[in-house]
């Protein structure tokens, strides 16, 4: 073989500027994808600005019901789990610590802003195979609540999710009781 004809395969193979050219196109389109997923967020979070903030969460929280570790998945419009809430926070997934006591629950995340369910406005709990576009196979614990008028549903991922059912009972239990007392509180009212 000649000198040319080898010199001539080594170029096939090693054909640099098609392949940073290939590498810069594709980081090209790879940036533009994430460009429009941001925007997107951004316009549902301005289409959501007329959510009220979640309430503070208050200096006495009352005693512990039941605490449990996981990871919250995210917030969405009660009855469309696809409808993903991202004011005011309600978007980020993240660690989280769950305490519920007599007063409400307190989701503490990392990264993020505290979350406070005041007892009143919790409407119920289930367990369900995703919210907000994941799946999790093992299951999630759905927590129904008001923020202002509007009804939402946060997706919970228990370290143990053995453990979901006893707060399915524990957070229903405690929304039927602060229901019952609105409802004998304006019943009592006389116009």
């Amino acid at each position: 073989m000649s000198a040319g004809l080898i010199a001539m395969e080594k170029a096939k193979v090693h054909d640099w500027p098609s392949y940073i050219g290939w590498t810069v196109g594709l980081l090209i389109v790879v940036a533009v994808v994430y460009w429009l997923m941001r925007q997107g967020w951004n316009w549902r979070r301005t289409l959501q600005s007329d959510l009220v903030a979640p309430p503070a969460v208050p200096a006495e929280r009352g005693a512990p019901i039941l605490e449990s570790g996981g990871r919250y998945h995210g917030s969405t419009l009660a009855g469309s789990w696809l409808e993903r809430v991202v004011a005011h926070g309600l978007g980020l997934r993240s660690l989280a610590e769950l305490t519920l006591t007599e007063r409400g629950l307190l989701v503490s995340r990392p990264g993020a802003e505290d979350l406070w369910l005041p007892a009143e406005d919790l409407t119920g709990a289930r367990t369900d195979s995703g919210i907000a576009g994941k799946v999790v196979p093992a299951g999630l614990l759905v927590v129904g609540w008001r923020l202002g008028g509007t009804g939402l549903e946060s997706g919970f991922r228990l370290d143990h999710p053995d453990e979901h059912a006893a707060w399915v009972a524990a957070i229903a239990g405690l929304a039927d009781r602060t229901t019952a007392t609105r409802t004998t509180k304006t019943e009592g009212v006389t116009p």
